[in-house]
């Protein structure tokens, strides 16, 4: 429920700042949203954290990535050595970067990272490390049983509400969540035509596969949720199409609810899993903000069922959170300008003519 009190008192907060009204555009919309997220007028920055959460797919046997499943692994590595896009845009950003193996194969191990050209930063870059929450080595190939069983689903949703606490706890502000996972692309549109969407409405080429590719994945898609079904509800989906991550990102997203933190989510896997969710439990749409749309045709979609709008588009669809950190940089502006800008009255501006007969 919006705090109609709230938003009024945000409203004119931002209209008795040194700007026309409403000359700043959606950025005011983005501040006043935060104002409720967080509780209170004008929103304040703070603390950035994403977590890129991973885990491996067992549908992947069904020829439907390009990429083999040992990528998965190999990128979590290279999050915690600095030298992936996430880590980079992160920098930029100001949000720290943890990566979580929800449930990848095998064991990651550390050892000695590889350096990677970062200015003068050592090879860990912006990360502060890894956050070990795996449920299990992998789902189970969701084309010919279910993905995983409602036990390993439970943990990996309390795995995430852990994350959820571990934020809040160390004052981070705003979240973002990225994803990690090859295949994971089968199992986010195997969620939602599950849950509800058109197949062909969501059903896209991932990491860029052959028509002939595209069409398995679409059969695969199709079959699976026909025979894993029916379902009784959002949970049911999710064990039996989901992945580990995606699960965990479930729990994540339900564990910030009243924590005062905004949750910025990425592209097509995370909205999946802010799909499931919304599914469980509506109002979180209103502390979740779109940081980017996905070029992934079954984003804009399911943002738009769940009344987000995104907040930039530039067309990017890599995941690992690189939309959402610069979604969130966008958002934490909106905080900065409605909390460090001057009124008319401590400035002595006049206002304009029409504003000064409105008050």
């Amino acid at each position: 429920m919006i705090d109609t009190k709230l938003e009024t008192a945000m409203r004119a907060h931002l209209d008795n700042l040194t700007k026309p009204k409403g000359s700043l555009g959606l950025l005011e919309d983005l501040a006043t949203r935060l104002a409720l997220v967080q509780g209170q007028v004008p929103p304040k920055p703070g603390k950035k954290a994403v977590f890129v959460i991973a885990g491996d797919h067992g549908v992947t046997e069904e020829g439907v990535s390009l990429f083999p499943k040992e990528v998965t692994a190999q990128m979590a590595i290279n999050f915690l050595a600095g030298g992936a896009a996430i880590n980079a845009l992160a920098r930029g950003c100001g949000f720290d970067v943890f990566a979580v193996d929800a449930g990848i194969e095998g064991e990651l191990v550390i050892g000695e990272l590889p350096a990677h050209e970062s200015g003068s930063e050592g090879p860990l870059g912006a990360s502060p490390g890894l956050i070990r929450a795996k449920a299990a080595r992998g789902t189970k190939n969701f084309a010919r049983e279910n993905a995983m069983s409602p036990e390993v689903l439970e943990a990996c949703l309390a795995n995430g509400r852990k994350l959820a606490e571990r934020a809040a706890l160390s004052g981070y502000r705003y979240v973002a969540i990225g994803d990690m996972g090859i295949g994971n692309t089968t199992a986010a549109a195997a969620l939602l035509v599950a849950g509800g969407f058109a197949p062909e409405l969501i059903v896209d080429r991932g990491t860029g596969i052959d028509d002939a590719a595209l069409a398995r994945k679409f059969t695969v898609i199709a079959e699976a949720v026909k025979n894993r079904g029916p379902f009784a509800g959002p949970k049911e989906i999710l064990a039996a199409l989901g992945g580990l991550e995606i699960a965990t990102m479930t729990g994540l997203i339900l564990g910030l609810k009243g924590k005062g933190i905004a949750c910025l989510i990425d592209g097509f896997p995370v909205t999946s899993a802010a799909w499931i969710a919304y599914m469980m439990d509506p109002e979180t749409a209103a502390y979740m903000f779109a940081g980017h749309q996905s070029k992934v045709k079954g984003h804009l979609p399911v943002l738009k069922a769940m009344g987000l709008e995104p907040i930039v588009n530039f067309e990017m669809r890599l995941g690992e959170g690189t939309g959402a950190v610069i979604g969130g940089f966008m958002l934490e502006l909106s905080a900065k300008f409605a909390s460090q800008m001057a009124t008319f009255e401590t400035m002595g501006v006049a206002r304009s003519i029409e504003d000064e007969q409105n008050y």
